[in-house]
């Protein structure tokens, strides 16, 4: 284990070891304000699948009730008529020959890629590339779709994407610490209630095993399921 602080040793005593219902964790996770910039609060959810299943892989995205407090820059792989459109709802770089070659010159100042069923054919070259950043376009997280413009500004407001890791986990960024108590809930309820909508057909037994929430520089805190 890596060192930890006396401020983060402190904090975990302060989380306690049992779990806690929602409001109580979401009230104690903002207690935490040892550090001087507003830290990002994260929801955690360890799901009974088997990861090595591809029938029971857990991935998509979701536009959470409040946004999550951070703005994404989005890029926009598309045809002619639809550039103007996905630039005025917030796309950084809109366009297809041009991007993709920008793209594969090396160029990866955005954090999210729509694209256009039309033009997959030409961006799918680029799966090497943004494969591996977790940013090529797919139609599992609603980044491949015909309303470019509409997913750009979703995306561009803080729609966040989530996939389960290796170990069955599910991350997903669910707002600031600043955010007021009722906005957080409010998050983490519509992911869980989201999560559980996806429920993969061939998992069995208990499906959210267990949920945490944590800040950036903080100690997770176990809430009830």
């Amino acid at each position: 284990m890596g060192f930890r602080s006396k401020r983060y040793k402190n904090e975990s005593q302060q989380a306690g070891k049992g779990p806690m219902s929602l409001a109580d964790a979401v009230e104690k996770i903002k207690s935490f304000k040892s550090v001087k910039f507003d830290q990002s609060i994260e929801c955690v959810l360890h799901l009974g699948i088997d990861p090595k299943q591809a029938d029971q892989l857990v991935r998509g995205s979701i536009s959470l009730p409040h946004g999550i407090g951070k703005q994404k820059k989005v890029i926009a792989f598309c045809e002619d008529p639809d550039i103007e459109a996905a630039r005025k709802a917030g796309a950084i770089e809109a366009g297809c020959d041009e991007l993709i070659k920008k793209v594969s010159d090396g160029w990866m100042d955005f954090d999210v890629a729509i694209a256009s069923p039309k033009v997959m054919g030409k961006v799918g070259k680029l799966g090497r590339t943004l494969g591996p950043q977790g940013k090529m376009p797919s139609p599992k997280n609603g980044t491949i779709t015909a309303d470019v413009a509409t997913a750009v500004a979703e995306f561009s407001a803080g729609k966040v994407e989530y996939r389960n890791d290796a170990g069955g986990n599910v991350h997903v960024v669910v707002g600031k610490q600043s955010f007021e108590n009722e906005k957080l809930i409010d998050n983490i309820e519509a992911l869980v209630s989201h999560i559980k909508e996806i429920k993969p057909v061939t998992a069995k037994g208990t499906y959210i095993k267990k949920m945490c929430i944590s800040a950036t520089m903080c100690p997770g805190i176990t809430v009830s399921t």
